[in-house]
């Protein structure tokens, strides 16, 4: 390529990216000045929980109402504040607000999971997925496994389920939560002053004892095969206790 073709094709990409950078200013322009005339908010319940509805989002986007979006031009609007001030909420996990073409305001929420429910003497907590802690709700009541504790033990608070001993105990509840049957059919769980877990089930007059809270898949294995295979043939009722703490044992009494 000759030195005047090259300078031709230089200029040619500078003056696209000037012409570019214009049309981007332009339509950047437009859009400011454009009036928001609706907002429209979508809460996802993908785990069907309902902590959060559209009020409570309204009225943290309007300051309980003292400032309406609709009408203001969205130069007047700043859309990194309102997510902010969404997520500063307890039960939302993520939000993320949006114009669209026409300059009305797109709001998209995800709210936290809860995956169990800690009881204590002053006030029951939630813990999350992640191990965060929440406040219950006056709106709605998540069905999550409770969770009790020896006085000895430490509280189950978010140090706790974020320390490499905690997060043993959340990848349990984790576990737990993302199985359908288990889900269903533990009713308790009680966290003894060694740090040994046992559950209470929903179907059967049985302690099941756990232990410390690894091979955990293997446990629930063993757990299934009791399930499956003994207590059809022996009655729902004929054990007080099984125990799956120990490898390759199940020990029924």
């Amino acid at each position: 390529m000759g030195l005047n073709s090259k300078i031709k094709s230089l200029i040619f990409a500078g003056c696209s990216i000037v012409t570019i950078g214009t049309l981007a200013s332009f339509a950047a322009s437009r859009q400011n000045e454009k009036v928001c005339k609706k907002v429209s908010i979508n809460i996802d319940n993908e785990y069907n929980n309902y902590f959060i509805g559209d009020k409570e989002i309204k009225d943290l986007l309007t300051r309980e109402g003292e400032r309406h979006l609709e009408g203001l031009p969205n130069k007047n609007i700043d859309l990194k504040n309102l997510e902010k001030r969404i997520e500063a909420h307890k039960f939302v996990a993520d939000a993320d607000v949006y114009r669209d073409l026409n300059g009305n305001i797109k709001v998209e929420v995800k709210q936290n999971r809860p995956i169990a429910r800690i009881i204590q003497a002053n006030q029951d907590v939630y813990v999350d997925v992640e191990g965060r802690i929440l406040p219950l709700s006056d709106r709605y009541t998540a069905r999550v496994i409770p969770i009790t504790k020896s006085a000895n033990l430490k509280p189950l608070n978010q140090e706790f389920f974020q320390d490499s001993t905690g997060q043993a105990y959340l990848s349990l509840l984790q576990f737990i939560e993302n199985d359908r049957f288990w889900k269903a059919q533990l009713a308790q769980m009680h966290i003894d002053g060694k740090g040994k877990v046992s559950f209470l089930p929903q179907v059967g007059d049985h302690t099941i004892e756990f232990g410390k809270p690894v091979n955990t898949e293997q446990k629930f294995k063993k757990l299934m095969i009791f399930y499956k295979e003994v207590l059809p043939l022996m009655g729902w009722d004929r054990y007080k206790r099984v125990n799956v703490e120990y490898k390759d044992q199940i020990i029924c009494e």
